[in-house]
């Protein structure tokens, strides 16, 4: 089902000083920031290898990231995993009895489609299922 380690996503107060940090004190090249209204955040992404680390800032106090900062802080906020078929991966999940947060996709970032897994039922860790447009696969 996992094809690879897409993106590690990282909650942030302030998403400029944190492109700002990873720009000059790693070398990376910090993508625009896009608003993904519907989550209620800000994203901006930048490559690591194969996979991508994306900064999220929250929109609004009341967004799950916006939430997330209010309990936990800035760090570690989620693992997404790239699969081929996000609709299959949901059912297939569904049925063995994992819990769910998305049992249909949504819409993320760069018009990715992308759906979450509670983290009850992946062990703690909050996972991100994406599946790519088919022209940036």
């Amino acid at each position: 089902m996992l094809k690879k380690i897409y993106h590690l996503g990282y909650a942030v107060e302030d998403i400029a000083a944190a492109a700002r940090f990873y720009e000059e004190h790693f070398g990376v090249q910090v993508g625009e920031p896009e608003e993904v209204a519907e989550q209620g955040i800000v994203a901006t992404m930048f490559e690591v290898g194969e996979s991508m680390v994306e900064l999220v800032q929250p929109t609004r106090p009341d967004s799950p990231v916006g939430r997330f900062l209010q309990k936990r802080g800035e760090g570690f906020h989620h693992v997404a995993f790239q699969v081929e078929d996000l609709q299959a991966s949901l059912k297939e999940l569904k049925e063995s009895g994992v819990e769910l947060i998305d049992e249909e996709p949504r819409v993320g970032a760069s018009g990715a489609r992308m759906a979450f897994v509670h983290p009850k039922g992946a062990h703690g860790v909050l996972t991100e299922l994406v599946e790519l447009p088919s022209d940036k696969r």
